[in-house]
């Protein structure tokens, strides 16, 4: 499936959100996700099903000002 991930577009096999972040090698430490502008929980992630051109956001924490 095509993704747009971080305002990038991908092309990557993946049905869920927790799918997409393994395959990103995302899936480990503190992260947040959105998907089409809406907040998905890290409980929620294996259940959310994601479509054709959705718009993914990953975002991780950063050190420093």
């Amino acid at each position: 499936m095509t993704f747009i991930i971080n305002g990038e577009e991908q092309e990557v096999a993946a049905a869920t959100l927790a799918d997409l972040l393994l395959v990103l090698e995302q899936a480990g430490g503190w992260i947040a996700t959105a998907v089409n502008g809406e907040l998905v929980h890290r409980e929620d992630r294996a259940d959310f099903r994601l479509g054709e051109r959705d718009r993914i956001e990953i975002l991780s924490p950063m050190q420093g000002g």
